[in-house]
């Protein structure tokens, strides 16, 4: 240890959920072990962790920066400047708040904080959710102490010395989800397979224009019940209801939006639904198997690279969303549930896939930079 009574440690990562969440499961879990310890998240005051992170109760500062643009512009150098902003703003903020450790989830934000503190010699951490590094996390691999990856395949972007496997830190309420209580919390019928569609917070309009092309072909499937969440969005034209409430069409329950998603995986044997990192962690540590299907303007691609890993190891079927129609969705979906044997064999390779201690071997490698 540093021989400091109260250990300070400094988290930053924002812009998407998928950089937050982790972030603030490595929080708890170092809390859970050291309940004194002191926690600031940095951010800005663009990015969803400006909400997120104080109603967890942790401490949250902002700097200023955002994304370079990929072509040299007058936008480039406005950005370049706030960068700048950025890199004097985070010195002060390490400044005042003397952090023991920092570690960067990912987001423009790592960028000028965990650089910072590489710079100054304060022990640093990234964690890379994305099989597809992120640009920010391999530029400061080059002067980070430890980078933490969730899949295999981004470990060759990395120096090896300093990088170790972990996993995505999940919510421990997704694992801890029993089925038999979220089968009956949503009214489904045990005996049946029960399939789960989302898009994320917000929908996905091609995965839902699909689902409502097949549901005609879905509705005669005795064997199968459908949990389709819209988006807030798409909800109206999806369930032909105004009402912003819960419709159900046949076998098809639709939802605008899922506030307890860790009981919608517990009741799923079947998941269809994008490629983001958190939402690939989550369904791995219950060890689903599932369709997937990427969105296809992710950043450098990131989410198809995520589903091809799951692909690889026979845990999913991918589908592209440019061939993504309803008569591919019911061919895809039906062939699966009616093949018990290939569903059985995806999900044990699914749970394979699963870091349920993700957040406790990040935390490890904390105390080990600072045993050093």
């Amino acid at each position: 240890m540093t021989g400091v009574e109260k250990m300070k440690i400094l988290i930053t990562g924002g812009g998407t959920g998928g950089h937050i969440y982790p972030g603030l499961a490595i929080a708890k879990n170092w809390k859970e072990r050291d309940p004194a310890a002191e926690i600031l998240f940095v951010g800005t005051k663009r990015g969803l962790e400006k909400d997120i992170v104080p109603k967890e109760g942790l401490s949250f500062a902002t700097i200023t920066v955002e994304g370079l643009p990929r072509k040299i512009s007058l936008q480039s150098i406005k950005t370049g400047f706030k960068l700048i902003q950025g890199i004097w703003q985070a010195k002060k903020i390490i400044r005042d708040f003397q952090p023991d450790l920092v570690v960067g989830t990912g987001g423009y934000v790592c960028g000028p904080v965990v650089a910072v503190a590489a710079w100054q010699g304060i022990p640093t951490l990234i964690h890379e959710q994305n099989a597809f590094p992120g640009i920010t996390n391999r530029v400061l691999a080059k002067w980070v102490k430890r980078i933490a990856i969730t899949y295999r395949e981004s470990a060759k972007y990395f120096p090896a010395a300093k990088t170790v496997l972990t996993g995505n830190p999940v919510r421990p309420e997704v694992a801890l989800a029993k089925r038999e209580e979220a089968i009956h919390k949503f009214g489904l019928d045990p005996s049946k397979k029960t399939v789960l569609v989302f898009g994320g917070s917000r929908g996905a309009r091609s995965i839902n224009k699909a689902l409502v092309e097949a549901r005609a072909n879905l509705q005669s499937v005795n064997n199968l019940q459908i949990i389709h969440v819209s988006g807030k969005e798409d909800f109206s034209w999806v369930s032909g209801q105004k009402s912003m409430e819960e419709v159900k069409i046949g076998n098809v329950m639709i939802k605008p939006y899922l506030y307890n998603m860790p009981e919608a995986l517990a009741a799923a044997d079947l998941v269809i639904c994008r490629a983001g990192a958190t939402t690939l962690a989550e369904i791995t540590v219950r060890g689903l198997p599932s369709i997937l299907i990427p969105y296809p303007y992710a950043t450098d691609n990131h989410q198809e690279y995520n589903a091809r890993s799951l692909e690889k190891a026979q845990a999913a079927l991918v589908v592209l969303d440019k061939d993504l129609n309803g008569q591919v969705i019911t061919k895809s979906l039906l062939g699966l549930i009616s093949d018990e044997d290939r569903l059985n064999q995806m999900s044990q390779e699914s749970k394979k896939l699963g870091r349920l201690k993700a957040a406790k071997e990040i935390v490890d490698c904390l105390y080990s930079l600072l045993s050093r």
